[in-house]
Order: structure tokens, then C-alpha cells, then sequence
């Protein structure tokens, strides 16, 4: 008779520590503030946590892919000046231009789209033809980008001013719900069928299998005939055109933009793909592990806030939190190897 399999408990503590390590958290909190737990909270939690599941689908692609990027946080913050700065009320006294008067709400998309495709483009290029490493390319990028949108922030007559006064059918997009004030958000409405075309994409499509091919080993990717170039410069494209997307129903959820819009949201969404089982060596992933990770993780960033720990120590615990759940997704791929 086959011997029976042993339930390999060390294997099961290293695939789930980070989620033991987020639920203690989840657990201070509760007790902290019981009143945590309501329906309300939970429904503040998923509005907010719409634009971060866009950013981590554009940060997976890159992941799977074996790759990294950097950028996404200043790329988010760009398109949310840009988008701002266009769709600002007429009468606001420090309106930010005045070549179109009151847009149609999907020409500032298209525009940013244009900027993101871009973007995602010169990543890639300087990626796969400069054959720059991804982090230092990335990095570049995002203080190129920065730096444009601190120019482009300083412009007469914003002069560096929290763009405000924006359009209220733009703003109803941010907050609004199907079915009322208790029905789904529109946001969340719209991360939500990303995330089914982005399973799709990825399960059933040739693109989804090469780039987990590329992801798990390029050498025999290329090998194999799969052209890596441009399967790299792809997805840092499909990630800039999802980071555009975000940056624009993120000033449609706050009602204005600043220069500092997306700081830290490349991490935040790297480590809510690492604890939704997005393996950051490339090639392991799934969507709803990366909507699973998001939630998880904008659960414990809110809860710090409910309970009112101080910002510098909440960038502590997120710190850690990165770090952990990075060190044990290598762990796990050692064992895999």
C-alpha cells in the first residue's frame, strides 16, 4: 500500500505566515476598537480599495513577468494632475486651463491614456533595447516623472495649489453607487470586471501563457520562440494604461489632486501581490489572489487609521510588512527549487 502523505506542516507555515502575521494585526485592532467591525467600515474599505486593486493587476502583469516597476506611484500621480487640471468647473477662480471649457469626461481619459502608452512604452524600451536592469529604469523614470509633474503642479495660475473645484457628474463618478448609497460602488464596479478580463486574459489567452512562461524562466521563454522584448514592453504599457485609469477615478473618489498623489502606492501594490501568492521571482499568480491581497492589506493600512496610530508608525508596520512578505515568498520559492 502507498505510504500515507504526511500533512507537511513546516510547508503550510511558510505559505500562510504572512496571512497569521496580517490577522494578529487585524486581531490588535479589533480589540483596540470593536466598533471596527460594522458593515459601514468594511464598505469604506472596499471604495477604498478599488484604485489600489487596479494599480496591483498593472503591477501583477510586470510581476509575472519577472520584471519590476517602479514607477507606478508618480505615473498615478501625474495622471491625476492631468486629469484635474482638466476637468475643473468654469467658474473656479484658479482654473487650471481654459482651452476646453467643461470636457466630456472621457476625453481627459483618452489624453492620459496617450501619456501612459508613453510612458509604458519608454520603460520598456529602456528596458529591453538599452538592457538597463528594471529597477534602475523604472526608478529613473519615476523621478523623471515626478520632476514633470512638479513643473507642470507650479504652472500660473495653480502655482502649486491643491487642484480643486472639479466638475460634480466627474466627482459622482468617485462616490457613486449602483442601486444607492448601499449598492456598489462605481469604482469598485469597474476594478472588479479588470480583474475578470484580466483572469481571462491570463488563463486563456496566448499572451496569458507566454508571460508565465517568461515569467517562470526567460531562457527557455526565448528558446521556446516566445519574443521577450516585446511581451516585456507590452505589459509595462498594459500597467501604465491601468495606473492612468487609477489615477483618474482617484481624483473622481477624492474631488482634487495634488503633486503627492500615488506616494508609496508601487509598494503598497507590489506587497498586496506578494500576499495574494504572486511570486515576485515571476511566473506564479492569480488575479483573485491579487484582489484577496489588496483587500487584506487596505484592511490593516484603514484599521491603523480607525485606531489612530500616528502616520509615521503606520509607514513602520507597512515597512515590515513589505519586507516579510517579500522575504517569504523567496523562502517559498527556494523550496520550490
Amino acid at each position: 500500500m502507498p505510504k500515507e502523505k504526511k500533512f507537511d506542516i513546516k510547508g503550510f507555515m511558510m505559505t500562510y505566515s504572512i496571512f497569521f502575521i496580517l490577522l494578529l494585526l487585524l486581531s490588535i485592532i479589533v480589540v483596540q476598537r470593536p466598533d471596527f467591525m460594522q458593515i459601514a467600515t468594511f464598505r469604506d474599505i472596499l471604495g477604498q480599495s478599488a484604485v489600489r486593486i487596479i494599480i496591483a493587476l498593472g503591477a501583477m502583469f510586470i510581476i509575472l513577468g519577472g520584471t519590476a516597476d517602479l514607477s507606478a506611484g508618480r505615473q498615478l500621480g501625474m495622471y491625476s494632475l492631468l486629469t484635474g487640471s482638466m476637468l475643473q468647473n468654469n467658474d473656479y477662480p484658479t482654473k487650471f486651463q481654459r482651452i476646453i471649457n467643461e470636457p466630456p469626461l472621457i476625453l481627459p481619459l483618452l489624453i492620459i491614456f496617450g501619456f501612459a502608452i508613453v510612458i509604458g512604452l519608454t520603460n520598456g524600451l529602456i528596458i529591453t533595447k538599452l538592457r538597463v536592469p528594471a529597477f534602475i529604469a523604472t526608478l529613473g523614470v519615476q523621478y523623471a516623472i515626478y520632476g514633470a509633474g512638479q513643473l507642470y503642479y507650479d504652472m500660473k495660475p495653480n502655482n502649486s495649489q491643491p487642484i480643486g473645484g472639479l466638475m460634480q457628474h466627474f466627482r459622482d463618478l468617485g462616490t457613486g453607487s449602483f442601486g444607492g448609497r448601499n449598492g456598489i460602488q462605481y469604482t469598485l464596479a469597474i476594478a472588479i470586471a479588470l480583474c475578470i478580463a484580466s483572469h481571462i486574459a491570463l488563463k486563456y489567452t496566448r499572451f496569458g501563457k507566454q508571460l508565465f512562461a517568461m515569467g517562470g524562466n526567460i531562457a527557455a521563454a526565448r528558446v521556446s520562440g516566445i519574443k521577450t522584448d516585446w511581451l516585456t514592453i507590452a505589459v509595462y504599457t498594459i500597467a501604465a494604461l491601468l495606473y492612468a485609469l487609477a489615477g483618474y477615478l482617484e481624483v473622481a473618489r477624492t474631488g482634487g489632486a495634488t503633486v503627492n498623489y500615488g506616494f508609496g502606492y508601487e509598494f503598497d501594490a507590489i506587497v498586496s501581490c506578494t500576499i495574494g501568492g504572486v511570486s515576485i521571482s515571476g511566473g506564479v499568480g492569480t488575479v483573485m489572489g491579487v484582489f484577496a491581497g489588496v483587500i487584506i492589506f487596505t484592511t490593516i493600512a484603514y484599521g491603523m487609521n480607525f485606531i489612530g496610530i500616528p502616520a509615521y508608525y503606520q509607514f513602520v508596520v507597512r515597512g515590515v510588512v513589505v519586507v516579510a512578505a517579500v522575504a517569504i515568498d523567496m523562502r517559498k520559492y527556494q523550496r520550490r527549487n
